[in-house]
């Protein structure tokens, strides 16, 4: 008896552990994108450099762009001043 509680008490802790020690995958915006008819527009976005990108490209009816959200880099929005200042 005390052999099974013991065993549940592992499994439910491994559980809860692999539920709450798991972090998400940090997203990474690679410089060059695979555009064509099947990924559409920006595409597959996970090249590192335009070699790889080409690389892949060929054999395919595919081309390689610049990442616009690299290019462009991140819209930033204009510090709102307060509608009334406090004396």
């Amino acid at each position: 008896m005390r052999n099974t509680m013991f065993a549940i008490f592992t499994v439910l802790a491994a559980g809860t552990a692999s539920l709450f020690g798991a972090a998400p995958a940090a997203a990474y915006d690679y410089p060059y994108c695979l555009q064509g008819r099947q990924t559409g527009y920006p595409g597959d976005c996970s090249y590192p450099s335009y070699a790889t990108c080409m690389a892949t490209a060929s054999g395919q009816l595919a081309y390689c762009g610049i990442n616009p959200y690299v290019a462009f880099g991140a819209q930033q929005q204009p510090r709102r001043r307060p509608r009334y200042s406090a004396y």
